[in-house]
């Protein structure tokens, strides 16, 4: 296991949170492709063409990418099922599209010169995030967000503003992937528009999925698997993506509430209360 092995299992482990904070208010995102894209050039315009740190960079790119997707999201979000999957697939294709076009960020040939990002700044990160998404767990915005997703009519009428915490969310989930965009960016130190392609959204929301869905530490052991076990199926050669493909067959097959899954509050408060 080498260091870019280490670095690249912190960076999907962001990227899987930021689809998990979606989730939790019941809002599964194929956006994230787009956010991180937001984070990586938007960071890097701050730091090549303006001289600015990696932090403050990355911090701006994250708010810019937060109130972008409020943007988006406030008619978005009023979506359910396939087509809210439709418009946040979309958006990933749109961004890329756009950032093909724009000769100020090199268009099709791509952006580089960006320089400072290490491991350290990838753990400190997941640390960070992490720590946040303890605090949301156990603290009274949870149970928020739990009524949001399990049931919107009813939360609406406890007086809950279903749609602005839907946006909160969303907003909270690109800033966490232009964190991570940010941080590839300035670890890969060159970037095409190709690089954040709808392929992996799709891959990011299967971290989060195979990890489990209901609890913070489900997309953690979902990306860090799904990062780490190919390496280990480099020795089949040709029949890898074969094997691999089957294992996650298998596992969706018999554990399809993920590899680390267990009750949420509000699912041992409903059985709690059941007759």
């Amino acid at each position: 296991m080498t260091l870019d092995h280490l670095f690249f299992t912190g960076l999907n482990v962001l990227l899987a949170w930021s689809v998990y904070v979606a989730l939790l208010t019941g809002s599964l995102s194929f956006a994230q492709g787009a956010f991180m894209a937001m984070g990586c050039y938007g960071a890097g315009v701050l730091t090549v063409k303006f001289g600015l740190p990696l932090l403050p960079a990355t911090l701006l790119a994250a708010v810019g990418a937060a109130v972008i997707a409020a943007v988006i999201g406030y008619p978005a979000l009023r979506l359910r099922g396939i087509y809210l999957i439709l418009v946040t697939l979309g958006m990933t294709f749109c961004v890329r599209v756009l950032l093909e076009n724009v000769d100020y960020v090199g268009g099709v040939s791509g952006f580089g010169g960006m320089v400072g990002a290490d491991l350290q700044a990838v753990l400190m990160a997941v640390v960070i995030v992490g720590a946040l998404l303890f605090w949301l767990s156990r603290s009274p915005l949870q149970r928020i967000f739990d009524a949001v997703r399990e049931d919107d009519r009813v939360a609406a009428a406890m007086g809950i503003r279903v749609t602005q915490i839907r946006l909160l969310g969303f907003a909270a989930g690109a800033a966490i992937a232009a964190v991570a965009g940010s941080l590839y960016g300035h670890y890969m130190n060159f970037v095409r528009p190709e690089n954040f392609d709808v392929l992996l959204s799709v891959y990011v929301v299967l971290y989060v999925v195979l990890g489990g869905v209901n609890n913070l530490w489900g997309p953690l052991l979902g990306a860090t698997v799904m990062t780490l076990l190919p390496e280990y199926f480099r020795v089949l050669a040709d029949w890898r993506p074969t094997v691999f493909g089957l294992a996650i067959l298998i596992l969706l097959l018999f554990r399809p509430e993920g590899l680390l899954s267990f009750r949420t509050r509000t699912s041992r408060a409903k059985k709690a209360t059941a007759p």
